[in-house]
């Protein structure tokens, strides 16, 4: 059986839209509004949904997991939830909402960044006209070992931009 990340894999090879090299994995998803050209089929809900994309399985991921997501004007993500693990950092792009974390709920809006500990219980709704655009990253809570001047190395590496 194909999965929905299999199923967009193989859609975006065929369009020429993934890249692999060595060391690489890119790509293109398109224009945010077109983010629901992608269908997931969501077990728990048992239906197919559009407008999110699991980028882990696209483009193999081994430390966190991504979705870009596109929530229509008016909706509510029909189910609040926590997690085991994972905890959950989500940047909004566009658009305006507003997130239920356990007892509180705040407004979101284009540069709001939020991160939600694994047993916080959230969800989220688009309190806007328009659709509400954000990305969601998910990893182990407590696992960032080292941050990025400590773990960067500085190559040097001439680059032929063409």
């Amino acid at each position: 059986m194909t999965t929905k990340a299999e199923s967009t894999r193989d859609k975006l090879v065929h369009e020429q839209k993934l890249k692999e090299g060595q060391s690489y994995t890119a790509a293109h998803l398109g224009k945010l509004t077109t983010l629901d050209q992608y269908p997931m089929f969501v077990p728990s809900l048992n239906r197919e949904v559009r407008g999110k994309v699991f980028i882990q399985d696209l483009i193999a991921t081994t430390g966190c997991e991504l979705s870009m997501n596109k929530l229509p004007a008016g909706v509510t993500v029909p189910f609040s939830h926590s997690h085991k693990e994972n905890e959950e950092v989500f940047i909004f792009i566009k658009g305006q909402g507003q997130m239920a974390i356990d007892a509180d709920v705040f407004d979101v809006t284009e540069g709001s960044v939020v991160r939600l500990a694994p047993e916080a219980v959230r969800c989220l709704r688009n309190t806007g006209a328009e659709e509400l655009y954000y990305i969601c990253i998910q990893s182990k809570a407590g696992s960032l070992g080292q941050h990025t001047f400590d773990d960067g190395v500085k190559v040097d590496h001439q680059i032929d931009w063409r």
